[in-house]
């Protein structure tokens, strides 16, 4: 394999105050170090809608609570070819519940991803054990500093060995020096140093060792505890200092206040190396057991520093067979008496040192870096086998349902398709509507052609016939409710209503098995296409251009449709233009029913025309829905009905439709075949597990036995009654993923290609 040429580090980075951020600028400037030919970029993290002047290395900027910049991040990673992505995870630096803003990101990355993860949580919430599961599967391999994490990665989150690699936090290359030399810098020369470093903030332990300096100034009297650190970036936009002014109100109240020292800044690496190197002994007295990495801990161990420490996991690994002294959680006096013991005994001090700093040149950031070369070039070489997205590609392997149809027959009568239904009987007293009709013979005409089960000839000939029957030939329009009696309830239908037709008998005309209803189709798709030019829904322009597409599939001149067809599609790029902003890329101010089905309708009519401004427009518009249709644990969420008509505000989760699931699944499978995106795949995946399971609520929609539906998910359940258009909704998304899976089986390309496993 060809040697790794381009490398992007996702996190934070300095002047950003934070672990992560000086953690992803020691990685890269090792990188820097060791592989001077190779080209970096960096893709930060801003916290609170803060900026940061950064080096000319970072060439993105991700705000953590705005979705989109997510989105824009991955494009720009794409466009720039690199071969591998590190990504720096931490809970609290990424948006979106339990940080999962992340998976917009990730989910759409074509190279492989490593990701180092800075804490491995023992009992995650369910939304932290979601985001978690899904940041792992989107990865190549994930990093891990401590052995406790990667026996949690085995045991809570199920992670394959193979996948887990164990790379120590790096520490920077110094001699080994005497506290004594240092001292001078900072007016300390006479004194015995214990030092504290990193952001200040409570879960430090900090009250732990002011408590203890009564009784390490009875045994050793020169003593002084220097804490370095300026107050957590966070905590003062919340506290202000008040954290530390209690620090220091309580050393005062010990009549310890001029043997505590407070540095209340943010220093560069060289000083801070400087700081560590004139101390005797460093404490890290953390309250949390589950600090699986610090940053500090690391420096000052591999710097040659004797360490007293809580057992937090990283500690109780590095400070093991005699590098340093464990003290228990929260216990002043005991931490108080083992610094005075150590700091009592020169010869046990300098050797503890010595050990330390011998055990750590294994730890350098030249080392640490040539170990993630490593893990870098594995990931690529895997994913040039296809290997590395194979788990990406894990959930394909379980196989689609057969498709069943017992529960839309039962639908059926001699008029055609009934709306509604009570639970699982159909509702007579609501009678029928063209909408779903029109549905009814899209779906006959899939399944005909699919190769899969098909509906009773007949059956598609009372579709066709009800949409016959629902055309007024007086107004050109379509009519859309019939009652039970086969009364007629309007004039016209809807807009909608009238382009749903005219999509049914698009796809009638190309697909349908009857030669005869292919005429018929194309006959009444003529009549009744000029009317919606004069149509003010892009709903019903969507639709009328759904049906085009099929319609002009014959390769046919079609000069007039043609027309008709630009003037459409240009109405639609345009309220795109005229609405669109940076956080709202559509083509209303609201959101409301059958979305996708307008971007699906662009990405068709942009790859039949050659047009590549419509193609965009269409791709750029379903990302962006797409994103907003992706909860922060990685399931597909579609824009519930509670916020229909809220003027650019973010969906409402409630109630979900499964039109909506049906219409992602369609969209994001013209999307994949207009640019053989991966992601689009997976977009229709997360759609279609919706009906199955993969929802906010973690329940079934379907019974694939009978092919029923519900007809939508509430907050708090799933409404049990099992309508047309849900049955229609999720026959129609599983007939496209079947279809997909065959015509994908002879695929040239198979480790390119996600296939679809087919059910025995």
């Amino acid at each position: 394999m060809t040697p790794l040429k381009r490398v992007a580090f996702i996190g934070n980075h300095l002047p950003r105050r934070c672990g992560i951020a000086t953690f992803t600028h020691d990685l890269h400037q090792a990188f820097a170090e060791r592989k001077p030919d190779l080209t970096t970029s960096i893709v930060v993290m801003n916290d609170h809608g803060r900026t940061y002047d950064y080096p000319e290395d970072v060439r993105f900027q991700v705000r953590d609570g705005t979705v989109n910049d997510y989105v824009k991040a991955a494009a720009f990673l794409n466009d720039g070819r690199f071969d591998v992505v590190s990504l720096q995870h931490e809970y609290g630096i990424f948006g979106g519940e339990a940080g999962g803003h992340i998976i917009a990101l990730l989910s759409r990355l074509r190279m492989p991803v490593v990701t180092t993860l800075h804490t491995v949580l023992p009992a995650p919430t369910p939304q932290q054990l979601s985001v978690m599961k899904q940041v792992i599967r989107l990865s190549a391999s994930v990093v891990v500093m401590a052995e406790k994490a990667r026996e949690l990665l085995r045991s809570v989150y199920g992670v394959a060995p193979e996948k887990i690699a164990m790379i120590p936090h790096g520490i920077p290359e110094v001699p080994f020096v005497e506290a004594q030399s240092a001292k001078g810098k900072f007016g300390f020369a006479d004194k015995t140093v214990i030092l504290t470093f990193g952001l200040l903030s409570p879960n430090k332990g900090i009250e732990v060792m002011i408590d203890a300096m009564p009784a390490i100034l009875a045994a050793c009297p020169n003593a002084v505890y220097v804490v370095l650190g300026a107050t957590h970036p966070n905590l003062v936009l919340e506290q202000g200092e008040s954290y530390r002014e209690s620090l220091a109100a309580r050393a005062r109240a010990l009549g310890v206040e001029s043997r505590v020292v407070f540095f209340n800044q943010f220093v560069d690496k060289a000083t801070l190396l400087d700081f560590i190197a004139m101390c005797d002994l460093y404490a890290t007295p953390y309250l949390n057991e589950s600090q699986m990495t610090s940053g500090t801990l690391a420096y000052s161990f591999g710097c040659g520093r004797a360490v007293v420490s809580t057992p937090y996991w990283h500690a109780r690994e590095l400070l093991a067979d005699g590098r340093g002294v464990l003290v228990p959680f929260s216990d002043p006096a005991a931490t108080g008496a083992q610094i005075a013991l150590l700091l009592g005994d020169d010869d046990r001090l300098r050797a503890m040192r010595r050990r330390a700093y011998a055990f750590s040149r294994d730890m350098t950031w030249d080392q640490t870096a040539r170990r993630y070369l490593d893990a870098f070039e594995r990931a690529r070489d895997l994913s040039g086998l296809g290997i590395a997205s194979a788990e990406r590609r894990s959930d394909w392997k379980r196989p689609l349902p057969e498709v069943k149809t017992g529960h839309f027959l039962s639908m059926c009568d001699g008029t055609g398709l009934l709306q509604h239904a009570v639970y699982s009987v159909p509702d007579r007293s609501l009678g029928y509507c063209v909408d779903d009709n029109a549905r009814a013979l899209i779906l006959a005409c899939l399944l005909a052609e699919g190769g899969d089960s098909s509906l009773p000839e007949d059956l598609a000939a009372r579709f066709a016939a009800f949409v016959q029957h629902a055309w007024n030939p007086e107004i050109g329009r379509f009519r859309n409710f019939l009652d039970y009696g086969r009364n007629w309830l309007e004039d016209r239908g809807s807009e909608d209503s009238h382009g749903r037709a005219l999509w049914a008998l698009g796809v009638c005309a190309r697909s349908d098995v009857s030669p005869a209803r292919r005429l018929w189709a194309r006959a009444l798709f003529e009549k009744a296409l000029s009317a919606v030019q004069r149509f003010r829904s892009p709903r019903a322009w969507s639709f009328a251009l759904l049906g085009l597409d099929a319609y002009c599939a014959d390769g046919r001149q079609h000069a007039d449709v043609e027309k008709i067809r630009e003037h459409l599609a240009g109405k639609l790029a345009t309220c795109l233009a005229a609405v669109t902003t940076e956080d709202w890329v559509w083509f209303e101010d609201e959101l409301s029913y059958d979305n996708a089905r307008i971007p699906e309708a662009l990405i068709l009519t942009g790859v039949a025309t050659g047009n590549a401004s419509y193609l965009e427009a269409g791709l750029r518009s379903l990302r962006w829905l797409m994103t907003l249709q992706t909860a922060s644990g990685g399931c597909f969420r579609p824009v519930g009905t509670e916020g229909f008509g809220l003027s650019r505000q973010e969906p409402k989760r409630f109630d979900q439709q499964p039109l909506e699931a049906a219409a992602a699944i369609s969209a994001c499978l013209a999307a994949w075949r207009a640019t053989r995106d991966e992601t689009w795949i997976d977009g229709a995946r997360r759609a279609f597990q919706w009906f199955l399971g993969e929802n906010d609520l973690g329940v079934a929609l379907v019974d694939p036995s009978t092919g029923s539906c519900c007809d939508g998910l509430h907050r708090d359940r799933r409404n049990e009654n099992n309508g047309a258009e849900s049955a229609v909704s999720y026959l129609l998304g599983l007939t496209e993923l079947r279809g997909l899976a065959r015509a994908e089986v002879a695929a040239r390309a198979a480790e390119q290609t996600p296939m679809l496993a087919l059910s025995a």
